[in-house]
């Protein structure tokens, strides 16, 4: 009877303690989606600084080259993000001539994946010429055997820009 009672009591002490690490997960887990989505509400005023946007001057753009906007080309591992700066002078009237080409203000980065929020953060109000509107596609130089994850990365930026509040245009594959 003696040892039936104290395997009672280990059990029941075991079953505390697993209760109290289920509890702990939970509260970590709780304080880890609290951070998140302090992070993410952090993101979202910093964007929401750029104007939303204007669907009027972008609707009849269709080639990658002419999309004034940050534009994002999806790999399997990486994002390319493409951003043109604007003129520094735009009324000096020499604005896309040789003096000042377009191609010298462009500038193309590659970011990881998780790296996205941040890298449109740090774009300066200029570069958003159509106001919070981000088009992206999958690379065309992109292996075709990895045609999968890059449309997944797609996906995982468009969830990501969604929850940022940011605009997608999504281009077909060219």
């Amino acid at each position: 009877m003696g040892l039936l009672f104290a395997a009672c009591v280990i059990a029941c002490k075991k079953e505390e303690q697993a209760v109290e690490g289920v509890a702990h997960s939970a509260q970590q887990a709780e304080q880890k989606a609290q951070a998140a989505a302090t992070e993410r509400d952090r993101q979202r005023a910093q964007l929401a600084q750029i104007p939303l946007p204007t669907k009027s001057l972008y609707i009849n753009v269709h080639e990658p080259g002419q999309w004034a906007n940050p534009f994002i080309s999806a790999d399997a591992d990486y994002l390319t993000l493409r951003v043109t700066m604007a003129d520094p002078n735009p009324g000096a009237g020499a604005s896309g001539t040789l003096l000042r080409p377009e191609a010298a203000r462009r500038q193309e980065l590659q970011i990881r994946p998780a790296d996205l929020a941040e890298a449109l953060i740090a774009l300066p109000p200029a570069a958003w010429r159509y106001g919070r509107v981000v088009a992206i596609a999958e690379s065309p130089l992109a292996d075709k055997k990895k045609r999968p994850a890059v449309r997944r990365n797609v996906e995982a930026a468009i969830q990501k820009l969604n929850d940022l509040e940011v605009v997608v245009d999504e281009w077909p594959v060219r």
